[in-house]
């Protein structure tokens, strides 16, 4: 029994300028993966040869030219999924820091898992190469992404999170790749973020979301690491938790829908 932290990826990267090239057998699950991971590469690779990639991989005219990297995703230097990954929530979450001390390293390797268009999942201390592929992309042979991932990610995603407690910081193509339910032997809390407006309407606002999520995830690793959070804790506990945060003015958490689904959702200024 654990917590259980779904994260997206980000479209923000840093590309490592040196590091050991990719090994798939090294990822998250591997025995099961790995088929479907060189499966999704390969029709990236076709896909980013063609005069159409940029326009399949939703790549604007100042961006097209970052369709090579998936070219050379076997030879290119790798980093740390966390390392790699900068956008907003990864800035807000400080994963670095967290992974600097052996607890923190390995409450990110039992605690967090990153979803992704093409590998599917990753620990966030995996070894991967820059990459440009969203979960909302169709590719010939696979299809849609999420559509192709979800059988393949049941299996692995339930084990993990057996009898425990997922914390759903997931955006919507990355959500629709596994859906959990209390018939998984799940309790799942989905981290829903609004800000309240002068006229007291609430709006949902992309980058205070992904960034009180970061925040959120940041403080659930490192109240792990540091022993003063249960590695079985509860929706209570996180609630309690994230009530506790700068950025955040007010924590509800709702009654569980049919699928046992609870959403806690953060109050921001």
């Amino acid at each position: 029994m654990r917590v259980l932290i779904l994260l997206p990826p980000s479209e923000g990267k840093t590309a490592p300028t040196s590091g050991p090239s990719l090994d798939l057998d090294s990822l998250l699950d591997a025995d099961r993966l790995t088929a479907a991971r060189r499966e999704v590469m390969s029709a990236l690779a076709e896909v980013s040869r063609s005069a159409e990639g940029a326009s399949v991989l939703g790549l604007g005219p100042r961006s097209a030219e970052q369709v090579g990297t998936n070219l050379v995703l076997e030879t290119a230097p790798c980093a740390a999924a966390h390392q790699l990954f900068t956008g907003v929530l990864y800035e807000a979450a400080r994963l670095d820091s967290i992974a600097e001390e052996a607890a923190g390293r390995a409450a990110l390797e039992r605690h967090c898992v990153v979803l992704s268009g093409l590998w599917g999942i990753l620990s966030p201390t995996d070894l991967v190469p820059d990459h440009r592929l969203s979960m909302g992309t169709s590719l010939p042979g696979p299809g849609r992404l999420p559509a192709f991932w979800k059988p393949h990610l049941a299996s692995s995603l339930t084990e993990m999170a057996a009898q425990g407690l997922v914390v759903d910081c997931r955006s919507a193509d990355y959500a629709a790749a596994w859906k959990p339910s209390a018939s998984d032997g799940v309790e799942i809390m989905t981290v829903r973020v609004v800000r309240v407006a002068n006229d007291g309407s609430r709006k949902v606002v992309s980058h205070m979301a992904k960034q009180a999520r970061g925040l959120l995830t940041g403080a659930l690793l490192s109240a792990v690491a540091a022993g003063t959070l249960s590695p079985d804790a509860h929706a209570d506990d996180v609630a309690a938790l994230a009530a506790r945060l700068n950025s955040v003015d007010d924590v509800e958490v709702s009654e569980a829908d049919r699928q046992g689904r609870l959403v806690l959702t953060l109050v921001t200024r």
